[in-house]
């Protein structure tokens, strides 16, 4: 933990204050871009996934960049206020909690968010981190499931992804 914090900080002395970071995802057939800007009123969250199946999916910030074993080594959500799995718009939610992204019959998921937990700098940083799109829909913690308050029962990974530093 103490490394990633010292990392950050370290880049953002290097860099000045971060605007703006981007996650690009690849696996198999799913491909996309994600930016991260902030903004006054939280972070944007903008861009499109490509080839994910129709319907909802899950979609995360997860704890590490570490892809060295596929989208596993990623660990759980980034959750350091440690509170239970919820919806963006919940109290009681995991810093990397994002909700759902919707696919549509073209397999193509646009993203448009803006999220007041999540940032480019500080105690909720974000660069480095992992971003996860998940098999299924996220059930935001409301759900009746075993993992229902730890990972919203959203399944499997698809895509991943490192978020860096535009």
């Amino acid at each position: 933990m103490l490394k990633i914090i010292l990392l950050v900080t370290a880049v953002a002395s290097v860099y000045g204050t971060v605007q703006q970071a981007v996650v690009v995802l690849k696996a198999g057939e799913i491909d996309g871009k994600v930016t991260f800007t902030k903004t006054d009123a939280g972070v944007k969250v903008e861009g499109t996934i490509n080839g994910l199946p129709a319907g909802k999916h899950g979609f995360h910030i997860h704890e590490k960049g570490d892809l060295t074993n596929g989208c596993t080594s990623a660990a759980g959500h980034f959750n350091p206020t440690k509170k239970d799995h919820g919806a963006p718009e919940d109290e009681n939610r995991h810093v990397g909690d994002l909700g759902n992204i919707v696919a549509d019959s073209n397999k193509v998921a646009k993203i448009d968010i803006v999220d007041k937990l999540i940032a480019l700098d500080g105690d909720n940083c974000i660069i480095g981190r992992a971003v996860v799109v998940h098999a299924d829909e996220d059930d935001l913690g409301k759900g009746s499931f075993d993992d229902s308050k730890t990972t919203g029962h959203a399944g499997a990974r698809l895509a991943c992804g490192v978020i860096g530093i535009v």
